[in-house]
Protein backbone atom coordinates (compact mmCIF):
# COMPACT_ATOMS: atom_id res chain seq x y z
CA UNK A 1 0.00 0.00 0.00
CA UNK A 2 1.16 3.94 -1.06
CA UNK A 3 2.02 6.15 2.17
CA UNK A 4 -0.17 7.99 3.49
CA UNK A 5 -0.29 11.56 5.31
CA UNK A 6 -0.01 11.31 9.00
CA UNK A 7 -3.08 14.21 8.83
CA UNK A 8 -4.75 11.47 8.00
CA UNK A 9 -3.90 9.02 10.56
CA UNK A 10 -4.41 11.50 13.05
CA UNK A 11 -7.89 12.85 11.73
CA UNK A 12 -9.27 9.38 12.06
CA UNK A 13 -7.73 8.55 15.36
CA UNK A 14 -8.03 11.11 17.70
CA UNK A 15 -9.30 10.82 20.95
CA UNK A 16 -9.48 6.69 20.18
CA UNK A 17 -6.73 5.70 19.76
CA UNK A 18 -2.87 6.42 19.25
CA UNK A 19 -0.43 5.26 15.76
CA UNK A 20 3.02 4.09 16.81
CA UNK A 21 5.66 5.54 15.48
CA UNK A 22 8.72 3.53 15.62
CA UNK A 23 12.34 3.92 15.04
CA UNK A 24 14.00 1.72 12.45
CA UNK A 25 17.63 1.26 11.51
CA UNK A 26 18.11 -1.65 9.52
CA UNK A 27 16.00 -4.75 7.64
CA UNK A 28 15.24 -6.64 10.30
CA UNK A 29 13.59 -3.59 12.34
CA UNK A 30 11.52 -2.60 8.80
CA UNK A 31 10.44 -6.55 7.97
CA UNK A 32 9.42 -6.67 12.47
CA UNK A 33 7.12 -3.41 12.25
CA UNK A 34 5.08 -4.45 9.12
CA UNK A 35 5.09 -7.43 10.20
CA UNK A 36 3.39 -6.57 13.39
CA UNK A 37 1.04 -3.76 11.99
CA UNK A 38 -0.04 -6.78 9.48
CA UNK A 39 -0.47 -9.36 11.98
CA UNK A 40 -2.25 -6.33 14.42
CA UNK A 41 -4.12 -4.67 11.44
CA UNK A 42 -2.59 -1.41 12.91
CA UNK A 43 -1.45 1.80 11.02
CA UNK A 44 1.79 2.49 11.73
CA UNK A 45 4.14 5.48 10.92
CA UNK A 46 7.67 4.29 10.07
CA UNK A 47 10.19 6.79 11.64
CA UNK A 48 13.70 7.75 10.07
CA UNK A 49 16.13 9.79 12.44
CA UNK A 50 19.20 11.57 11.23
CA UNK A 51 21.44 8.93 13.06
CA UNK A 52 19.80 6.06 11.12
CA UNK A 53 19.92 7.96 7.97
CA UNK A 54 23.42 8.73 8.29
CA UNK A 55 24.44 4.79 9.51
CA UNK A 56 22.11 2.78 6.61
CA UNK A 57 21.87 6.21 4.35
CA UNK A 58 19.00 7.97 2.98
CA UNK A 59 18.26 5.81 -0.06
CA UNK A 60 19.33 2.51 1.72
CA UNK A 61 16.38 2.81 4.40
CA UNK A 62 13.78 4.86 2.34
CA UNK A 63 14.33 1.63 -0.29
CA UNK A 64 14.21 -0.81 2.15
CA UNK A 65 10.28 0.74 3.63
CA UNK A 66 9.05 0.91 0.20
CA UNK A 67 9.91 -3.03 -0.44
CA UNK A 68 8.37 -3.95 2.68
CA UNK A 69 5.28 -1.65 1.63
CA UNK A 70 5.01 -3.57 -1.37
CA UNK A 71 5.97 -7.56 0.98
CA UNK A 72 3.29 -6.56 3.36
CA UNK A 73 0.61 -4.64 0.77
CA UNK A 74 -2.30 -4.12 3.26
CA UNK A 75 -0.27 -2.29 5.89
CA UNK A 76 -1.63 1.39 6.42
CA UNK A 77 1.54 3.63 6.99
CA UNK A 78 3.03 7.12 6.84
CA UNK A 79 7.27 7.93 6.32
CA UNK A 80 8.18 10.18 8.75
CA UNK A 81 11.29 12.03 9.84
CA UNK A 82 12.15 11.80 13.66
CA UNK A 83 14.12 15.37 15.30
CA UNK A 84 15.36 16.69 12.58
CA UNK A 85 16.85 20.00 11.65
CA UNK A 86 16.12 22.22 8.30
CA UNK A 87 18.75 19.67 6.11
CA UNK A 88 17.73 17.03 7.35
CA UNK A 89 13.97 18.16 6.42
CA UNK A 90 14.72 19.38 3.14
CA UNK A 91 16.12 15.74 2.22
CA UNK A 92 12.75 13.94 3.62
CA UNK A 93 10.48 16.60 1.74
CA UNK A 94 12.99 16.05 -1.51
CA UNK A 95 12.63 11.77 -0.87
CA UNK A 96 8.68 11.88 -0.75
CA UNK A 97 8.44 11.54 3.03
CA UNK A 98 4.79 11.95 4.31
CA UNK A 99 5.66 14.24 7.28
CA UNK A 100 8.63 15.85 9.02
CA UNK A 101 9.80 16.74 12.19
CA UNK A 102 11.63 20.22 12.85
CA UNK A 103 13.26 19.67 16.08
CA UNK A 104 14.28 23.52 17.68
CA UNK A 105 12.79 22.73 21.35
CA UNK A 106 16.05 23.70 22.46
CA UNK A 107 16.14 26.90 21.27
CA UNK A 108 14.55 29.93 22.51
CA UNK A 109 10.71 30.16 22.29
CA UNK A 110 10.80 32.96 19.16
CA UNK A 111 13.65 31.14 17.44
CA UNK A 112 11.53 27.71 17.51
CA UNK A 113 8.43 29.45 16.20
CA UNK A 114 10.61 31.00 13.37
CA UNK A 115 12.65 27.90 12.51
CA UNK A 116 9.50 25.79 12.22
CA UNK A 117 7.56 28.11 10.07
CA UNK A 118 10.25 27.96 7.44
CA UNK A 119 10.23 24.32 7.55
CA UNK A 120 6.31 24.31 7.50
CA UNK A 121 5.93 26.48 4.81
CA UNK A 122 8.61 24.04 2.71
CA UNK A 123 6.86 21.20 3.70
CA UNK A 124 2.88 22.62 3.09
CA UNK A 125 4.56 23.09 -0.42
CA UNK A 126 4.99 19.97 -1.01
CA UNK A 127 1.83 18.68 0.48
CA UNK A 128 3.77 16.72 3.21
CA UNK A 129 2.54 17.40 7.23
CA UNK A 130 4.93 18.77 9.71
CA UNK A 131 5.48 18.11 13.42
CA UNK A 132 7.08 20.42 15.34
CA UNK A 133 8.25 20.29 19.36
CA UNK A 134 7.80 22.16 22.74
CA UNK A 135 9.31 21.69 25.59
CA UNK A 136 12.26 19.88 26.49
CA UNK A 137 12.53 15.77 27.72
CA UNK A 138 15.12 14.73 29.16
CA UNK A 139 17.29 11.57 27.86
CA UNK A 140 19.18 10.27 25.79
CA UNK A 141 17.95 10.34 21.71
CA UNK A 142 20.51 9.45 19.07
CA UNK A 143 23.48 12.06 19.64
CA UNK A 144 21.26 14.22 22.34
CA UNK A 145 21.68 14.32 25.86
CA UNK A 146 19.52 16.70 27.88
CA UNK A 147 19.58 16.32 31.54
CA UNK A 148 17.03 16.18 34.34
CA UNK A 149 17.42 20.07 35.15
CA UNK A 150 17.75 20.97 32.09
CA UNK A 151 13.97 19.23 31.12
CA UNK A 152 10.91 21.70 30.59
CA UNK A 153 6.96 20.85 30.51
CA UNK A 154 5.37 22.31 27.92
CA UNK A 155 3.35 25.51 28.31
CA UNK A 156 -0.29 25.47 27.21
CA UNK A 157 -0.42 29.02 26.07
CA UNK A 158 2.69 28.76 25.00
CA UNK A 159 1.49 26.07 23.01
CA UNK A 160 -1.37 27.57 21.47
CA UNK A 161 0.31 30.54 20.37
CA UNK A 162 3.31 28.82 18.66
CA UNK A 163 0.31 26.34 17.02
CA UNK A 164 -0.98 29.59 15.30
CA UNK A 165 2.15 31.28 14.58
CA UNK A 166 3.52 28.09 12.66
CA UNK A 167 0.69 26.78 11.28
CA UNK A 168 2.40 22.91 12.08
CA UNK A 169 -0.07 19.63 11.55
CA UNK A 170 1.07 17.98 15.03
CA UNK A 171 2.94 19.01 18.35
CA UNK A 172 5.41 16.75 20.38
CA UNK A 173 5.10 17.96 24.15
CA UNK A 174 6.86 17.48 27.20
CA UNK A 175 4.60 16.02 30.29
CA UNK A 176 6.86 13.88 31.82
CA UNK A 177 8.77 11.40 29.73
CA UNK A 178 12.02 11.12 28.55
CA UNK A 179 14.33 9.31 26.09
CA UNK A 180 15.43 6.36 27.11
CA UNK A 181 15.32 3.21 29.14
CA UNK A 182 15.38 5.67 32.74
CA UNK A 183 11.98 7.21 31.95
CA UNK A 184 10.12 8.37 35.55
CA UNK A 185 13.40 8.35 38.13
CA UNK A 186 11.21 9.63 41.10
CA UNK A 187 8.14 7.94 39.70
CA UNK A 188 6.69 11.21 38.45
CA UNK A 189 5.28 9.64 35.60
CA UNK A 190 3.11 11.38 33.14
CA UNK A 191 1.94 14.66 34.29
CA UNK A 192 -1.78 14.20 33.00
CA UNK A 193 -2.97 18.00 34.09
CA UNK A 194 -0.59 19.36 31.91
CA UNK A 195 -1.40 17.21 29.51
CA UNK A 196 -5.01 18.49 29.86
CA UNK A 197 -4.41 21.87 30.02
CA UNK A 198 -2.67 21.41 26.46
CA UNK A 199 -5.65 19.89 25.28
CA UNK A 200 -8.16 22.69 26.22
CA UNK A 201 -5.87 24.95 24.78
CA UNK A 202 -5.78 22.84 20.99
CA UNK A 203 -9.14 21.49 21.27
CA UNK A 204 -8.60 18.19 18.82
CA UNK A 205 -4.95 19.02 17.64
CA UNK A 206 -2.83 16.27 17.63
CA UNK A 207 -0.15 15.98 19.90
CA UNK A 208 2.59 13.77 19.63
CA UNK A 209 4.31 11.96 22.59
CA UNK A 210 8.31 11.17 22.62
CA UNK A 211 9.65 8.79 25.19
CA UNK A 212 6.68 6.34 24.75
CA UNK A 213 8.02 2.80 24.74
CA UNK A 214 6.80 0.38 27.50
CA UNK A 215 10.59 -0.91 29.01
CA UNK A 216 9.31 -4.47 29.85
CA UNK A 217 11.00 -5.46 32.53
CA UNK A 218 11.17 -9.05 31.73
CA UNK A 219 13.55 -7.83 28.87
CA UNK A 220 15.21 -5.79 30.91
CA UNK A 221 15.91 -8.97 33.20
CA UNK A 222 16.88 -11.45 30.71
CA UNK A 223 19.28 -8.82 28.90
CA UNK A 224 21.17 -8.98 32.39
CA UNK A 225 20.43 -12.49 32.85
CA UNK A 226 22.99 -12.82 30.13
CA UNK A 227 25.51 -10.56 30.54
CA UNK A 228 24.00 -6.56 30.41
CA UNK A 229 24.59 -4.42 32.80
CA UNK A 230 21.16 -2.13 32.83
CA UNK A 231 20.02 -0.92 36.10
CA UNK A 232 16.93 -2.30 37.58
CA UNK A 233 15.08 1.33 37.75
CA UNK A 234 14.60 1.24 33.75
CA UNK A 235 11.08 1.87 33.26
CA UNK A 236 8.75 3.37 30.47
CA UNK A 237 5.24 4.22 29.95
CA UNK A 238 2.20 1.70 30.53
CA UNK A 239 -0.22 0.96 29.03
CA UNK A 240 -3.13 2.31 31.27
CA UNK A 241 -1.08 5.60 31.30
CA UNK A 242 -1.26 5.68 27.50
CA UNK A 243 -4.98 4.78 27.38
CA UNK A 244 -5.58 7.93 29.56
CA UNK A 245 -3.29 10.18 27.13
CA UNK A 246 -5.05 9.23 24.39
CA UNK A 247 -8.06 10.64 25.55
CA UNK A 248 -5.69 13.86 26.09
CA UNK A 249 -5.05 14.48 22.61
CA UNK A 250 -2.28 12.11 22.16
CA UNK A 251 -2.23 10.82 18.37
CA UNK A 252 1.35 9.29 18.05
CA UNK A 253 3.62 7.36 20.47
CA UNK A 254 7.20 7.34 19.70
CA UNK A 255 8.88 3.98 20.34
CA UNK A 256 12.60 3.60 19.91
CA UNK A 257 14.01 2.34 23.37
CA UNK A 258 11.97 -1.05 23.06
CA UNK A 259 13.48 -2.16 19.82
CA UNK A 260 16.90 -1.83 20.76
CA UNK A 261 15.93 -3.47 24.29
CA UNK A 262 14.83 -6.62 21.96
CA UNK A 263 17.69 -6.17 19.61
CA UNK A 264 19.76 -6.58 23.19
CA UNK A 265 17.70 -9.35 24.34
CA UNK A 266 17.87 -11.50 21.64
CA UNK A 267 21.70 -11.21 21.07
CA UNK A 268 22.41 -11.47 24.19
CA UNK A 269 20.94 -14.49 25.03
CA UNK A 270 22.11 -16.24 21.47
CA UNK A 271 25.68 -15.44 22.34
CA UNK A 272 25.31 -16.43 25.72
CA UNK A 273 23.13 -19.53 25.32
CA UNK A 274 25.04 -21.13 22.40
CA UNK A 275 28.64 -19.82 22.74
CA UNK A 276 29.79 -22.73 20.02
CA UNK A 277 27.56 -20.74 16.97
CA UNK A 278 29.16 -17.65 14.93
Amino acid sequence: MKPVSTNTLFKHCYGRYAIAAVNVFNMEQVHALFAAAQASNAPIIVQLTPAARNYGHPEMLHAMVTAAANIYPDVVHAIHLDHGNEVHAASAIAAGYNAVMIDASHDPFEQNVARTKAVVDMAHASGIAVEAELGVLAGVEDDLSVDEAHAKYTDAAQAKSFVTQTQCDSLAVAVGTSHGAYKFSGKQGLQFDVLQQIQQALPGFPLVLHGASLVDPATIENINQHGGKLRQDASGVSVDALQKAIQLGICKVNIATDLRLLWASVYRTFFHTQPDQV
